[in-house]
């Protein structure tokens, strides 16, 4: 974990106001349309959970962090898998937060019924699973930025040296 903090510090100030930004962003992507914050496009058949806001603002700053970490410190690092991890966690958030019933797939596929009575009560663990692949995406990024990059010679550069 040491790993992981050691990374932050050595970020320039360029990353971290991309860090907000995108924060600012992602936090408003997700809490408008799911109407977890009062729009006049947007409403709610189901009032948000006690614990949508909070998943909201987890999602945003460390989707906002893992977007920033692909701001070049260095440009050696080209690992693009934790992107994609971060990604599918960041979507897995806005599904949690989102109103069941106002969830046209779930809707569809279960009927308003359907979605209250088997939707949301998997909502919850969407959420957790969403912030679990944003963690994991986040600190494999940080802990790769931190490892040392160390180039090992070819072997046959070695037997004519």
């Amino acid at each position: 974990m040491n790993d992981v903090f050691v990374a932050l510090q050595t970020w320039s100030m360029r990353r971290w106001i991309a860090a907000v930004v995108i924060s600012l962003l992602t936090g408003l992507v997700i809490a408008i349309p799911t109407a977890i914050l009062d729009s006049p496009i947007f409403g709610r058949e189901i009032e948000p959970t006690s614990w949508s806001l909070p998943v909201v603002i987890a999602t945003s700053i460390l989707s906002g962090l893992l977007f920033a970490s692909y701001i070049k410190n260095d440009p050696s690092m080209t690992e693009e898998k934790s992107l994609k991890i971060g990604g599918i966690g960041a979507f897995f958030s806005f599904l949690a937060v989102g109103c069941p019933v106002c969830n046209k797939i779930a809707l569809i596929a279960l009927g308003s019924s359907g979605a209250i009575a088997y939707f949301a009560p998997v909502q919850p663990y969407l959420a957790a699973a969403g912030i679990a692949l944003l963690l994991y995406a986040l600190r494999k990024r940080l802990i790769n930025q931190s490892q040392c990059n160390v180039k090992f010679p070819k072997v046959d550069e070695e037997m004519k040296g």
